[in-house]
């Protein structure tokens, strides 16, 4: 193939996604590994003293090409999987886990490096430099540069071994989750569900050339049965299909994850004791805000604490209200989702349905973009750029006239397109020249997999999200405008890059609760049918519904956090103990209700076992202290001015927070932000667990 013909190979400025194709791949990703190879060896021999400009730029200037081609072959692998893509990306990740992890071990760079912190030009370098610094000589020692040379080999084995399990973990559970059609032909078993859960599962069907309707194991399809069907045994079988998919009970034998989470683990403990640490829990902290993994665990359990008298009593009621209203006497894990709607709808005189009508996707994203221009003075403008879907849009930010900028947004749910909702950063802002028009612009993935509109009698009709599909997607934004709006020129530290793991959800989470403001909400609502804005009235309900079941909402993040932390802290896998286990052990210590014994929600547990959270799931509990307590310097400003939306607030977290991206800790980012050290009491208050 001709390499000056190669799509991935063009720099010059977005994606040419339409024309990416999977035999680009392997060509693209060689003449990358070559040049950033001929690079570091050019360095290893460089004789001349260390200085930024003839050692650090050189290598960031090499090597972010070549994350920035294998950025864009893993976002397509994750939202349009093909046979064929798969193979590329399978075939050519192996190449590019045994040249990160061969340069993180390279000895000579790793000396340099330190050359440079004890150099003479250090003290004038400005905190993101130093940082920058400071984190690769950390990331030398983590990637094995100061293990003994018998050692090596075997390392980069591990990291090899390591990326092809998660990459095999997340496989299983696409290919689980898009196998799987339940085909329901009488209507009447589908009493309970609303009117456009049907047509989509009609939709379905008829693509399949079927009659009746389809169910899958894509969220927008089986949440709605588990929400409102009133077929107990039809949500017991679409409950049971997701609890245990890719596991040994469900499913084609050749996606069970069983195995790769054993590996997984063993290889990360081994990866741990190879470096020095006593368990891969204490490595996965190093780069955390956390200090030991026994101080996150007397967070959890602190949390837990607090969480579980209101626990016990949101499941006393549930089971009490299923007894008497729905004639349930044992309340099963399949019940508890339709029982809770149910108990919602009763006590407080609305549906989850009924809010769902108001949230048309064109008012939630012009109520999203009005929210972020009125907070953080800037614009959202529709932009162009070539997608991998006809689905995606492409968006703008501008900043007094200037980009500052832009991000692909994906909404919908679809066949080949993994699970979830996140971002994913597909440039980092850096000063490439000099002068104002000398930034390299951020760029972000912003992924969700929502319903996509229905076409009802021939007409197109605009999706209709969730109360809690707004709340994800705000949260998402939250991670795209961190990328984004970030003042830093060094990329190592600009935006996201940098960031602690456990405050990486601090803008995240803080987006989330203007999804419940009065001044955000009357602005990004419009009837399905009528066009009429969100009454004040069911905005009340809402409000006294915000805190419904928190405290088994927080149970269960804690469960999971625990769980995580114990599997990378103190659980052999060599021993006689299972993983499953280890949950059992957990849930007994944390839960108030325990799932039957066939679920499996490890083995699709994705975040730590496929993503970027293993020993690190409680950042999401964590952040949501700094998060929280964020937010409460809107709520003050609002009790002067009558409004949570300030710019003035606004402008001061864009300062101290979202533009500072990793250039400084995130502690000293809240400090400078909030003006004192985080506590927990904003957490409680904003989940009802306080006076």
């Amino acid at each position: 193939m001709n390499i000056a013909l190669n799509p991935l190979l063009d720099f010059s400025d977005l994606p040419q996604f339409e024309a990416i194709k999977p035999e680009h791949i392997g060509s693209a990703i060689d003449s990358l590994l070559e040049q950033c190879r001929t690079v570091v060896i050019e360095l290893e021999g460089q004789s001349a003293q260390v200085t930024w400009e003839n050692f650090v730029e050189p290598l960031e200037n090499v090597t972010e090409k070549l994350s920035r081609a294998w950025g864009i072959v893993g976002h397509l692998n994750s939202v349009v999987d093909t046979p064929e893509l798969r193979a590329a990306y399978n075939e050519n990740q192996p190449k590019i886990t045994e040249f990160w992890t061969a340069l993180a071990q390279n000895l000579t760079l790793f000396t340099k490096y330190k050359a440079l912190q004890l150099g003479p030009d250090y003290a004038s370098f400005s905190a993101a430099r130093k940082k920058i610094i400071e984190n690769a000589v950390r990331d030398f020692r983590l990637g094995g540069a100061e293990l003994a040379e018998e050692d090596k080999p075997r390392f980069a084995e591990i990291q090899e071994k390591h990326a092809a399990l998660t990459t095999k973990f997340s496989e299983n559970i696409l290919d689980a989750t898009n196998e799987y059609a339940l085909y329901i032909e009488n209507e009447a078993e589908l009493s309970g569900l609303p009117d456009d859960a049907k047509q989509a599962a009609r939709a379905a069907a008829e693509k399949d050339e079927k009659p009746g309707y389809k169910f899958t194991l894509h969220f927008p399809s089986y949440f709605p049965v588990l929400q409102y069907a009133d077929n107990r045994e039809l949500r017991a079988t679409i409950y049971r299909a997701n609890a245990t998919k890719a596991s040994e009970l469900g499913g084609q034998p050749a996606w069970d994850n069983t195995q790769n989470i054993v590996d997984i683990l063993k290889l990360r403990d081994e990866e741990a004791k190879l470096l020095g640490y006593k368990n891969f829990a204490e490595v996965s902290l190093v780069s955390k805000m956390a200090q030991t993994p026994d101080q996150v665990i007397s967070f959890l359990q602190d949390l837990a604490k607090r969480a579980r008298p209101f626990a016990e009593k949101d499941l006393a009621e549930l089971r009490s209200f299923a007894k008497k209203e729905l004639g349930i006497d044992q309340l099963e894990a399949w019940d508890v989702t339709y029982a809770s709607e149910k108990l919602r709808e009763q006590r407080y005189a609305f549906s989850e349905q009924e809010v769902k009508q108001y949230f048309p996707e064109p008012q939630v994203v012009a109520g999203l973009f009005r929210t972020i221009e009125s907070l953080f003075s800037v614009s959202i403008k529709p932009d162009a750029a070539p997608v991998w879907h006809p689905d995606v849009k492409f968006f703008r930010i501008e900043k007094d006239g200037a980009l500052v900028g832009q991000f692909y947004l994906d909404l919908y749910a679809r066949q080949g397109k993994r699970g979830g909702a996140w971002m994913d950063d597909a440039r980092g802002r850096r000063r490439i020249a000099e002068g104002k028009d000398g930034i390299q612009t951020p760029i972000a993935y912003l992924t969700c997999n929502f319903t996509e509109p229905a076409v009802v009698n021939g007409q197109a009709k605009p999706a209709l999200f969730t109360h809690d599909e707004v709340i994800t997607l705000f949260h998402e934004f939250g991670h795209g405008l961190h990328h984004m709006l970030t003042r830093v020129e060094e990329l190592g530290v600009s935006g996201i890059s940098g960031v602690e793991w456990d405050a990486v959800e601090l803008p995240s989470q803080f987006m989330e609760n203007f999804c419940w403001e009065w001044d955000v909400l009357s602005h990004m609502t419009a009837h399905a049918d009528t066009g009429a804005s969100l009454p004040r009235t069911l905005y009340d309900k809402m409000i006294a519904a915000k805190n419904f079941q928190s405290g088994l909402q927080t149970l269960r993040q804690v469960e999971f956090s625990l769980f995580d932390m114990h599997l990378h802290y103190d659980y052999n896998p060599d021993g006689s103990k299972t993983v499953q286990d280890v949950l059992n052990e957990v849930r007994a210590q944390v839960s108030v209700m325990t799932p039957p014994a066939f679920n499996r929600f490890q083995h699709s547990f994705s975040h730590i076992f496929a993503g970027g959270y293993a020993a690190g799931y409680y950042s999401y509990k964590w952040a949501e202290v700094l998060s929280a307590d964020a937010y409460g310097a809107f709520e003050e400003a609002s009790q002067s001015s009558g409004n949570v939306l300030s710019s003035d607030t606004g402008a001061r977290f864009l300062r101290e927070i979202l533009a500072m991206g990793g250039s400084r800790p995130a502690i000293e980012s809240f400090k400078a932000f909030r003006g004192r050290e985080p506590t927990i009491d904003a957490l409680l208050r904003h989940s009802g667990m306080a006076a």
